[in-house]
């Protein structure tokens, strides 16, 4: 999408931030943010919901967000690129995407749809070598142009009014058997397997804190991002049974008292096991200021899913923070942020853009990248040349990904910022019917929630909840994020079932009565301000001004479009 459309997308979600909770941001300048009587709190003692996304993608590459599942870790991924087009592009390819992966349109973009943080996920690589690659042991060698990258997108969230909050999301040695997420080789000695990792991550960490400790910008620092090994209990693999350990919370209790050598002031936030959740043997908190996250993924959006946090709360009197939650519906996001919200904890959800459709940005490629992705995976039955691959991942890395040539979802953003506060409907796009008719794009029906503004029989994706197999939602992963099922070149509804139905908000210059098309397959009828449903060739009466129609199904069908002609 052009440039122009993209901030015409942003600026029609200016209105959301009038519908948000008052203690949502801090004001302009973001203040010191610190923790007291289990709420997040700015320095005049109001309350703080921190509302963000994570920019996961950016100096962290995981498999999935690149079409590269297969692959997993950035390591590998950057490994069979660079078997394919030679180190020295890779490495051109690779600060290419890192140039332009984020940049200050992205976080303006964000602060205008009423976004108020920003979680980074930081790749230790990007700061400092491998403990078993430094020339001296046990001395870190600092990479100055990792901490410019976050010097410059705190520069940005600094002028939006946001707060940053740094994530170490990859951990020397990696910090679980989640291998992609902290981009772990499971052949070399883990964070948890080797001291000098662990020594290496706490050094990190004060280099950090000594650097920002005089910006209340940053909102806090997020030790370690999901933990997930067992430290009690090997045959569990990911921590979740797992009842005292240890060495996590002396871990973060080490890396805490680093920080507060130089920094007294910023919030500290620790994660469990068990990607966040397990917090077994944590025992009292350890600092004055300091909070908990949990992550939330794929499971219900009820109270019995957040009562072991608001436990953990009342049990420690720290705030929880939902630091990491997404990949799902516009119905998924929306009853989340509400649940959350309503007991007064913000949110972080994942990631602002990816190569797919549910997020706010997306990443648009195409049959030539799907050709170098197969190649890279090893699945390609004609693999792509050296020069064509690199001809194709620099113009991903250098323009393809940049926030100008990304699509927005501004349906992802009125779920996560208006719904949870507001189940009004409104328009999707606006529709006019003339003097001489009017036609409308199936897809393009009213933003709001299930049972408002549509009806779907599959809505999200409770696989965790259920112990079932993953369920999609939008069965052609393209154009809304909703549990309508849209084809995958987003022009047409499709596996339209009988019961299901879409809703349409349609200005009319003038009443009348007008003869309807239905352009699809199968039964449907189309209703107007609640009268009858007609079935294609049938007519209505439409109203002067905003008039509501309804496009049902009777059973299995597709939709194109609607038409309304007026009758002489």
């Amino acid at each position: 999408m052009k440039f122009a459309a993209v901030l015409a997308a942003a600026a029609s979600l200016l209105a959301v931030s009038s519908a948000v909770a008052a203690d949502s941001a801090p004001p302009p300048g973001p203040q010191w943010l610190k923790a007291k009587d289990g709420r997040i709190v700015d320095e005049t003692g109001a309350p703080v919901i921190l509302r963000g996304m994570g920019l996961g993608g950016w100096m962290l590459q995981e498999g999935y967000m690149l079409r590269l599942s297969k692959l997993g870790q950035e390591h590998v991924i950057r490994g069979r690129i660079a078997a394919l087009v030679g180190p020295e592009r890779e490495a051109a390819i690779h600060a290419a995407w890192l140039d332009n992966h984020t940049t200050k349109a992205d976080i303006d973009y964000m602060a205008a749809a009423g976004f108020n943080s920003v979680r980074l996920p930081m790749h230790y690589a990007l700061l400092t070598l491998p403990a078993d690659q430094e020339p001296v042991p046990g001395v870190d060698t600092w990479k100055e142009d990792g901490f410019r990258r976050i010097d410059d997108l705190l520069a940005w969230t600094k002028a939006a009014g946001m707060h940053l909050i740094l994530d170490l999301h990859a951990a020397p040695g990696g910090q679980g058997n989640d291998l992609a997420i902290s981009d772990r080789d499971p052949a070399r000695p883990s964070l948890w397997e080797a001291p000098e990792n662990q020594r290496k991550t706490i050094a990190l960490w004060k280099k950090l804190a000594d650097r920002y400790k005089d910006e209340p910008a940053i909102g806090a620092y997020d030790v370690l991002n999901e933990p997930n090994w067992d430290f009690d209990k090997p045959a569990t693999k990911n921590g979740c049974g797992d009842e005292k350990q240890a060495l996590l919370w002396d871990f973060q209790r080490r890396v805490t008292a680093a920080i507060r050598e130089v920094d007294q002031r910023h919030l500290v936030i620790i994660e469990g096991n068990c990607w966040g959740n397990n917090y077994n043997g944590m025992g009292k908190p350890w600092d004055g200021n300091m909070a908990l996250s949990f992550h939330k993924y794929w499971n219900r959006n009820d109270e019995a899913a957040l009562e072991p946090f608001l436990k953990l709360r009342e049990q420690t009197g720290l705030p929880v923070w939902l630091g990491e939650s997404g990949e799902n519906s516009n119905v998924w996001f929306a009853d989340a942020i509400r649940l959350v919200e309503s007991h007064g904890i913000g949110w972080a959800f994942w990631p602002l853009k990816k190569i797919g459709f549910n997020q706010p940005l997306q990443v648009e490629v195409g049959p030539d990248y799907d050709a170098v992705a197969a190649t890279l995976t090893g699945e390609a039955k004609t693999p792509v040349s050296a020069d064509k691959a690199y001809a194709v991942l620099m113009k991903l890395a250098s323009r393809d990904v940049r926030f100008e040539n990304n699509t927005p979802h501004p349906d992802v953003i009125d779920a996560m910022l208006r719904q949870p506060h507001d189940d009004s409907v409104r328009p999707f796009k606006p529709h006019r019917i003339t003097a001489k008719g009017g036609s409308i794009s199936a897809v393009d029906y009213d933003l709001g929630p299930i049972g408002r503004a549509y009806w779907d029989q599959d809505a999200a994706n409770y696989h965790v909840a259920t112990g079932g197999e993953r369920t999609l939602w939008n069965t052609g992963r393209a154009y809304r994020n909703d549990g309508v099922d849209i084809a995958p070149d987003g022009k047409r509804i499709t596996d339209f079932t009988a019961g299901e139905w879409l809703r349409y908000t349609v200005n009319a210059e003038r009443a009348g009565t007008y003869a309807v098309k239905i352009v699809g397959q199968g039964p449907m009828t189309v209703s107007a301000n609640g009268g009858a449903g007609v079935t294609s060739g049938g007519t209505v009466r439409v109203l002067a001004g905003t008039n509501v129609l309804v496009l049902r199904s009777d059973g299995a069908a597709e939709a194109t479009s609607l038409t309304l002609n007026p009758l002489p």
